[in-house]
């Protein structure tokens, strides 16, 4: 994988430079092509020496056989800061026109090819030579700026040599894409492995946090991985936990199970005996039967728990009055023969507040706070039920001055399968908490619970 993102990039650059080469090359000839086809620049708009000259012909006119320069000739002549002179067939001078007074009046053909070839008046005049009707005439431009070169051209060799320079060239640039590929593919891709490796960890569960050295442009990348990296951690905690608390939450129900189960399985056998008296039947009947309720009641809150997780738990809503509900909760924890001496006081300043609630549900949310406060509290524990309403939210809160809990089982409560510290001795399946929070949420509503060792704990509802 590494090579493979390396060799990638550097394909991409290497053809990058071979089109933009290919590209260049091809422009070039073109623009060779166009300037060998078209004589450079066109003759009527160019101001170079030469097409000047070949066309000055146009300011040239005959009277009688003898050649005049036309007035605007003469202003084109001063205008580029040139002079002329017309020979005859014998290079006699016979007429000139801001011509320079050494210049000669008679030109042999040598003389016409030495003052061509170099500029022998001054260094800043270049003569040029063209040709009217069966004249010939010599025009001077005194301009620093044009000079003429001569030289021999061999054009095979020019097309050799071109051929070398361009594969020459050819093989710098890649040379150079190559280097530079390199360069900046190990600058780029680098981070790219790590991140791949990183992802590889997180596949194979490793979240341990990891600080990376100079992530360039990824910088943002390495910082979500980071933050993906922590939160899976921290899940993959929570899982183990959850776990752990499953396997003792199976265990600890495995054993509740099996105690009714051996209860009813040898009350049964019993029931069998035929020396058994009418009113042990009687006895071993109520057992059975007080075990079965209790082994319904555990698998209806399997069944209601993993409904209320999934969210399939379809409610009955009606329109309840809360301070009246909550009355009722309180009498019928009253009521309780096991109950019935214990402390329980109910305050309300609500007494009109209704809503729209499944009340058989929100009785069970209500009594499993109440009843745990008192199961888990000495007999002289007061616990204090008070009702109120304020900014159209009803508040329900349940106050015991007990022996309180840790901050760790504070913490846990509400999670399936928990059981706290101090319950060892206390039969239950883990899910009472946990269904009764999934109720009140269900109704749009929330709890919380604060607790002290020592000195009790309390739990707030608000609806």
């Amino acid at each position: 994988m590494k090579w493979k993102l390396t060799n990638r990039f550097l394909m991409t650059i290497l053809t990058i430079v071979f089109i933009v080469i290919i590209a260049n090359t091809i422009l070039l000839l073109v623009i060779l092509y166009k300037e060998a086809t078209t004589d450079g620049i066109n003759s009527n708009t160019d101001t170079t020496g030469e097409v000047f000259v070949r066309s000055f012909s146009d300011y040239l006119t005959l009277e009688q056989g003898v050649p005049r320069i036309m007035d605007e000739g003469l202003h084109v002549l001063q205008s580029r800061q040139a002079w002329i002179q017309i020979l005859d067939k014998n290079g006699q001078e016979i007429v000139r026109a801001l011509a320079p007074e050494e210049a000669p009046t008679h030109y042999r053909p040598v003389d016409l090819i030495q003052h061509y070839k170099y500029q022998e008046y001054d260094n800043a005049t270049t003569i040029f030579i063209s040709e009217f009707e069966d004249y010939s005439y010599l025009i001077g431009i005194e301009n620093p700026n044009i000079s003429r070169v001569s030289f021999m051209v061999d054009n095979s060799a020019i097309l050799n040599t071109i051929s070398q320079y361009l594969l020459y060239i050819i093989a710098v640039d890649l040379v150079i894409a190559l280097l530079a590929g390199l360069m900046f593919g190990s600058i780029l891709t680098k981070p790219l492995y790590m991140m791949i490796d990183r992802i590889q960890q997180l596949k194979n569960r490793n979240f341990q946090l990891q600080k990376v050295k100079r992530p360039g442009i990824y910088k943002q990348v390495f910082t979500n991985l980071q933050d993906v990296s922590g939160e899976l951690e921290k899940q993959e905690q929570e899982r183990k936990k959850l776990e752990q608390m499953r396997n003792e939450w199976i265990s600890n129900i495995s054993h509740d199970m099996k105690t009714p189960l051996a209860s009813i399985q040898g009350y049964a056998e019993l029931l069998n005996d035929a020396n058994v008296s009418p009113a042990e039947r009687k006895e071993y009947a109520e057992v059975i039967e007080r075990k079965s309720v209790y082994m319904r009641e555990l698998i209806d809150d399997f069944n209601l728990t993993m409904k209320l997780r999934e969210q399939q738990l379809p409610l009955q809503l009606t329109k309840v009055r809360i301070e009246k509900l909550v009355r009722d909760v309180v009498i019928d924890v009253l009521n309780d023969p096991q109950f019935t001496l214990r402390d329980v006081s109910f305050d309300s300043d609500a007494p009109q507040l209704v809503r729209s609630l499944d009340e058989h549900l929100m009785k069970r949310a209500l009594l499993n706070f109440l009843v745990n406060a008192l199961i888990h509290n000495p007999n002289d524990t007061s616990i204090m039920v008070t009702l109120t309403a304020k900014n159209d939210r009803a508040y329900l809160e349940i106050r015991d001055n007990g022996r309180g809990m840790a901050q760790a089982d504070v913490e846990n409560v509400f999670e399936r399968y928990y059981r706290g510290s101090d319950t060892e001795n206390i039969r239950g399946t883990g899910l009472g908490t946990a269904i009764a929070r999934d109720i009140l949420v269900a109704h749009g509503g929330e709890v919380s619970i604060t607790s002290e060792i020592g000195k009790g704990t309390t739990v707030t509802i608000q609806l």
